[in-house]
């Protein structure tokens, strides 16, 4: 006979995972140095009057637009507006590039378009495969813009994103709740250091 399925037990299980795989990351000098890394390349890129791009598919998406936000907007205190752009918010352009050219070019095509060296293209893939964001890397380097990949433990090191951060999992509700806390990790120490 099945153990019944309860709720309580279900939600205390689930807690754990994520729990265990912060555990993990705590301890992870890569992780931990490529967050770094990734908030100093934006921080120099600001500061330089560049802008922040970003993209991802699906739940991506909302993180690439909920990153960007946390930087236009605001995230611990009042101050002035961060330059980001999510390309995943235009209709019009995404059906029209879609359309047009495929879907495996709809940020490629708006990076070629928006972007100008000295940028930073920020892509995010739970499967570390979605070809749209690999084009975008590739993008990115003919164009002379720095990049961050952030993604699960498999795929996006074929893309060769300047930074990868991987969270080392392939389950993938776990690799996006910690993806939303790299995201706020970053966005942290980035608008600590540029206004200190």
């Amino acid at each position: 006979m099945n153990k019944k399925f309860t709720t309580k037990e279900y939600v205390k299980a689930s807690l754990s995972k994520t729990m265990d795989l912060l555990r993990v990351l705590i301890n992870l000098d890569d992780y931990i140095f490529n967050i770094q890394e990734a908030s100093q390349l934006i921080v120099d890129s600001i500061s330089s009057n560049h802008t922040i791009y970003l993209a991802g598919n699906g739940g991506s998406a909302a993180q690439s637009q909920h990153f960007a936000a946390e930087l236009v907007s605001r995230f611990n205190f009042d101050r002035n507006p961060l330059p980001a752009v999510a390309l995943t918010t235009d209709t019009s352009v995404l059906t029209a590039v879609s359309n047009d050219y495929g879907y495996e070019k709809v940020f490629e095509r708006q990076l070629a378009g928006l972007a100008q060296k000295g940028d930073v293209f920020i892509g995010f893939s739970t499967s570390g495969t979605s070809k749209n964001i690999l084009n975008c890397f590739k993008k990115a380097r003919e164009m002379k813009l720095s990049s961050i990949g952030i993604s699960g433990e498999v795929g996006m090191k074929e893309s060769k994103p300047d930074i990868l951060i991987s969270i080392p999992s392939q389950n993938t509700p776990l690799i996006q709740e910690i993806h939303c806390i790299t995201s706020h990790l970053i966005c942290d120490i980035v608008e600590k250091t540029i206004f200190n």
